[in-house]
C-alpha cells in the first residue's frame, strides 16, 4: 500500500535511480511504479460476484448467500488499519410463507461480527431483497483488544400491498474479532423450518473500501 503523503518524480522504467543520491536520500528513496499506482487504487474494489448464489431453500441448514467472482474476500493477518471502513451491498429474491422466521448473519469464519436476530416474515413470492452493511475498524490486535462496528439493513418487499418491511441491526465486536489473522467476510442466510415456499439467493453482491 502507497501511503497519501508519498511524493512522486517520474522517469522511464530503463533510468537507474537506485543508490543515486546521497546517502541521506539513499535511505529515504522508495521506488514505485505506475503498476503500484493502478495496485493501490484498486485495492479499493475488493468484490463483485458474477453469478447468483446457490439458493438456500426448503432447509434450516445456515448457508452463504455469496458466490463467486472477481476480487477477494479475504484479508491477510495483521492488514487492518485503525479507521479502516468497508461497504457491502446485496441483492436479490426471496420467498416466504407468512410467519416464517429467516437470520442473517455477517461473519469471518465462525466469528459473527453482525446478526439481524430472528426476522418474522411475511407472505412473499419472488420479491426482491436489499441488504447494506457499514464496517468500521475501530482498534486493531488479537481478540479483546482488536474491535469492529458494523451496523446494516435488509429490505425486502411482501405481498400484501408490495409494501417494504425489514430489519436493521448493529453490533460492536471488540470480544472475538482478531486483526492479527486472515479475516474472509461471510454473509449467511438461515430459515427457521424447511418449508418449501422459504427461498432466498443473491443475484448481486460488491464489496467495497471506503476509507
Amino acid at each position: 500500500m502507497i501511503p497519501f503523503d508519498q511524493k512522486f518524480h517520474t522517469v522511464p522504467g530503463f533510468v537507474k535511480t537506485e543508490e543515486k543520491g546521497s546517502a541521506l536520500a539513499n535511505s529515504q528513496r522508495e521506488i514505485y511504479t505506475m503498476q503500484d499506482i493502478v495496485s493501490t487504487i484498486g485495492a479499493l474494489k475488493l468484490f463483485a460476484q458474477t453469478a447468483n448464489s446457490t439458493p438456500v431453500t426448503a432447509t434450516t441448514s445456515e448457508i452463504t448467500l455469496i458466490d463467486g467472482g472477481v476480487g477477494s474476500l479475504s484479508v491477510p493477518a495483521n492488514f487492518f488499519s485503525v479507521g479502516d471502513s468497508f461497504l457491502a451491498s446485496m441483492s436479490g429474491i426471496i420467498s416466504s410463507a407468512n410467519n416464517e422466521t429467516l437470520q442473517i448473519k455477517v461473519k469471518s469464519g465462525s466469528v459473527i461480527l453482525g446478526d439481524t436476530g430472528l426476522i418474522t416474515m411475511p407472505s412473499t413470492t419472488n420479491k426482491h431483497f436489499d441488504l447494506r452493511i457499514f464496517f468500521t475498524v475501530r482498534s486493531i490486535g488479537a481478540a479483546t483488544a482488536a474491535s469492529i462496528a458494523v451496523s446494516g439493513q435488509f429490505t425486502y418487499s411482501k405481498d400484501a400491498s408490495n409494501a417494504f418491511e425489514g430489519a436493521d441491526f448493529s453490533t460492536i465486536n471488540n470480544t472475538t474479532f482478531d486483526t492479527t489473522i486472515a479475516n474472509t467476510l461471510d454473509i449467511t442466510a438461515q430459515w427457521g423450518s424447511n418449508n418449501a415456499t422459504n427461498n432466498i439467493y443473491s443475484e448481486l453482491f460488491i464489496l467495497n473500501k471506503i476509507y
